[in-house]
């Protein structure tokens, strides 16, 4: 799979089908709650207020963020979440394309905003390469441990 076979799409959550809502939740349950075994709700009432950045190999869902706008996840930041790549398509770069797109999708929906994520303490180089910087002391999300980092 090349980077070039994806195409890309950002929606509000009204623009979604119920196909890619479908497809979009079944691959946040598939690594976020079976994978990486956490139990918590995904369902947090964010979605509806969201963009979503899907990245599509046909109909696959190969890549996805969700764009959270200022003031909800924190009172002074619009927010990248939900930052998921499916184990068949990890290791190609997508990760930092998806992260790059988003990064863009914020500039153009709600200008230079400060943007901040909840990141998993492991993945602090990689989104420092994206131009994040840690700024808080790790801390325990549905027993992983993460960290805010701030663009």
């Amino acid at each position: 799979m090349d980077k070039q076979e994806l195409v890309w799409e950002v929606k509000p959550f009204e623009a979604l089908s119920l196909q890619e809502l479908y497809k979009v939740l079944q691959l946040r349950q598939e690594v976020f709650v079976l994978e990486q075994a956490c139990v918590y709700s995904d369902l947090d009432n964010k979605d509806q207020v969201s963009f979503h950045v899907m990245g599509w190999h046909g109909s696959t869902l190969a890549a996805y963020t969700r764009l959270i706008p200022y003031g909800v996840s924190y009172p002074d930041a619009v927010s990248i979440g939900r930052v998921v790549i499916p184990k068949g398509f990890r290791g190609k770069g997508l990760g930092e394309e998806l992260m790059q797109r988003s990064i863009a999708a914020i500039r153009e929906r709600y200008g230079l905003q400060t943007i901040k994520i909840s990141a998993q303490h492991h993945l602090r180089e990689f989104y420092g390469q994206l131009g994040f910087r840690q700024t808080s002391e790790p801390y325990l999300d549905a027993g992983i441990l993460h960290i805010e980092m701030t663009r």
